[in-house]
């Protein structure tokens, strides 16, 4: 590109470019988001208004931002060649997920050179950056399987918090599920009435099955997504409570033994009665003078301290063969 002047990306702004591109998103929004960024950062001449870039067509877009990134690599001394499988792959597998027209299939069809990328992404990396470096080496679910990758992704779990969000795969793998190997993504809506935006938005673009889960008390949220459940999607209602209630006691002892070490006669009474479970803990930490209770904090917590099969629970148990056995029919999703 012709009388261009770019400030060369670092290393930095790179691992989060390709990062982003490869996360579990829609398409379009992440490659619009990231193509705009790199060229409102590090493209100096010609320098495009914000508006500009709003207005400028995919195709454009596409080809000012892989030629600031493939610039960038060549600037580090990064070997750039024609080997393209990595972009292939990444197109296949976004189509096979999310539903897009030719305009996003444009941002696809790109050349940025992911193989000069490989080598700065590191042994800890997030997963997603982990399954791009084996994306040219062969079956990728089968080193999904074997590394506990996540990705590709093959099933998306919607719950409302995010206690669901870190106990569900820890859970999965005491019953021989294990989340990461398997494919499946859990996200956390933040609250019943995000699940139903989230699973409106999710179920107009995405090919993968679909699993929701509700707290008891959000049957109204259940009947509005009902109209829109595609067949391939499950909805699970919890039979009492929050997800908290189906806690094993003893897991939820061991697990206050852990933090406060010693509780109390009083506190173990108090625990049996029958009063939801959230409201027990919150009570115990503000009679402990502790921080305020924090339910991602507590999920932490409880994660470190499953321990046998007693501690979970038949309804839990329920819930991961349901999404053991959720499908997809790409047939009816189009």
């Amino acid at each position: 590109m012709k009388n261009s002047k770019v400030k060369p990306m670092t290393k930095e702004q790179i691992l989060i470019s390709i990062d982003r591109l490869t996360r579990f998103k829609s398409t379009e929004v992440k490659y619009l988001r990231v193509f705009r960024d790199i060229l409102t950062n590090n493209l100096i001449t010609p320098k495009f208004k914000k508006s500009e870039l709003e207005q400028m067509n995919y195709e454009e877009l596409k080809n000012w931002a892989e030629f600031v990134i493939n610039y960038s690599l060549q600037e580090m001394g990064e070997d750039l060649d024609e080997d393209y499988i990595i972009n292939q792959k990444l197109y296949n597998y976004e189509k096979s997920v999310f539903i897009f027209g030719k305009d996003v299939e444009n941002l696809l069809k790109n050349k940025i050179n992911y193989k000069a990328c490989l080598s700065l992404i590191e042994e800890n990396a997030p997963k997603n950056l982990q399954w791009l470096k084996i994306l040219s080496q062969g079956n990728d679910v089968e080193f999904r399987q074997k590394k506990a990758l996540r990705f590709p992704v093959e099933k998306v779990v919607i719950a409302e918090g995010a206690t669901e969000e870190t106990l569900l795969p820890e859970f999965g793998k005491h019953c021989e599920f294990d989340f990461d190997k398997e494919g499946i993504y859990v996200l956390s809506a933040g609250g019943k009435n995000q699940v139903v935006k989230l699973y409106y938005s999710l179920s107009e673009i995405l090919r993968l099955p679909i699993f929701v889960l509700l707290d008891k008390d959000a049957s109204e949220n259940l009947e509005e997504i009902k109209p829109k459940l595609r067949p391939c999607d499950k909805i699970h209602l919890l039979k009492c409570g929050e997800f908290e209630d189906l806690l094993p006691i003893d897991l939820v002892l061991r697990t206050l033994e852990y933090e406060l070490k010693n509780i109390s006669i009083l506190e173990k009474e108090k625990l049996n009665e029958d009063i939801p479970r959230v409201q027990f803990l919150e009570e115990v930490f503000k009679t402990r003078g502790m921080h305020e209770f924090k339910k991602v904090e507590f999920a932490q917590m409880v994660k470190l301290n499953i321990k046998t099969d007693a501690d979970i629970s038949p309804e839990i148990r329920d819930i991961i063969e349901e999404i053991r056995k959720a499908k997809l029919n790409i047939k009816k999703l189009g």
